[in-house]
């Protein structure tokens, strides 16, 4: 990603945070296959919960869009987080033996609670920009961590993992992630550097959850009172 563009630039910004991600050892063990289940077991519960509360900020970001090729956008990856997504979580829950009746009793913990927060927030509160620019760090996120243990040979045909790296490197996954980052660099041009910053801040801050939502899986926090 060219740091040339806005995007790119944010990116550049995250990059820390983004590396921390990459070198977690829940993600590390998503790649080579060491993952306690356990762990992954309470990561699909919290994801689902927090792709419904996604789902329903793309639903807002559609509804508020003021083009069709945006509308579109937004009801694509509306489409594919329902459809496809969630449906990786309900396969994987099947495999481990999780009624769907019960993924849909799990409450939220705290990570997730904030997070999703934090998305809906945006979406509610600001502009299409802030939305996009609060959601990216997920949506490009997940293709790079992917990408990446694809690159290095992990996730293999026998890991109980290889699905999941499988559906975050499929071409229609990042070309969703590309769509957004684009449409992102599209609305920050021209934008005064006091709007601009404020993208970067959603940015950073969805980075950041990024990294925390991996640690709440690995050690499987819960509300302590």
């Amino acid at each position: 990603m060219a740091e040339s563009t806005f995007t790119g630039a944010i990116r550049a910004q995250a990059a820390d945070i983004w590396r921390r991600e990459l070198q977690h050892p829940f993600v590390r063990g998503l790649g080579d296959g060491t993952l306690p289940v356990d762990c992954f077991r309470f990561y699909l519960e919290q994801d689902y919960l927090f792709l419904i509360e996604y789902c329903r900020v793309f639903a807002l970001a559609s509804a508020r869009a003021r083009d069709l090729s945006t509308m579109r956008l937004f009801a694509a990856l509306l489409g594919d987080t329902l459809n496809v997504e969630m449906q990786l979580h309900r396969d994987y829950c099947r495999r481990l033996g999780i009624e769907e009746s019960a993924l849909q009793a799990v409450r939220a913990a705290p990570i997730t609670h904030a997070y999703t927060r934090h998305l809906v927030t945006a979406a509610y509160a600001g502009t299409i920009a802030e939305t996009v620019a609060a959601v990216l760090p997920c949506q490009l996120g997940y293709a790079e961590i992917a990408q990446a243990l694809a690159r290095e040979g992990r996730g293999g045909g026998n890991s109980f993992y290889a699905e999941w790296i499988a559906a975050y490197t499929a071409p229609e996954f990042a070309a969703g992630a590309q769509r957004l980052s684009d449409l992102l660099d599209d609305f920050a041009a021209g934008l005064p550097a006091r709007e601009t910053i404020h993208l970067e801040d959603l940015f950073l801050t969805s980075s950041r959850y990024e990294y925390l939502f991996w640690e709440m899986a690995w050690t499987r926090a819960v509300w302590p009172v």
